[in-house]
This record gives structure tokens, sequence and C-alpha cells, in this order.
């Protein structure tokens, strides 16, 4: 599954997400959500969610609970 649907991403899941640091690159960092910090119902770039360890970055994969 893909990280541009704000519906598919919920807290406690675990996602791979692209930091701001990383975009030039596409390094993925995997971390659990904590947040999502993106109000609309897409994103084309990838929601943006707070992860538990408190890194930002927008969801490139969803891999699951």
């Amino acid at each position: 599954m893909d990280g541009r649907q704000r519906n598919s991403i919920k807290p406690g899941i675990r996602v791979n997400i692209v930091l701001k640091a990383d975009q030039r690159t596409g390094k993925l960092t995997e971390g659990t959500v904590k947040d999502i910090l993106t109000n609309s119902p897409n994103h084309p770039h990838g929601i943006k969610v707070r992860l538990q360890d408190g890194q930002v970055g927008r969801v490139q994969e969803i891999l699951g609970e």
C-alpha cells in the first residue's frame, strides 16, 4: 500500500517514511506512526506523519500493524 491516502494511515501502524533531509536520495526510515500531520484526505507526495521517536516525514509505504 502507498501512503497517499489519509484514510489508510492510522496511529500505531508501521510505515516507511522519507524525511525532509532524505528527499533527494529517497532514503526510507521505518517507524510506527504517532500522529498524522496532513489534514487533507490525500497528498501526491505522501501523508505527513510524526513517528513514535519524533521524526517527521511523508509516508511512502505502509507495512502493517
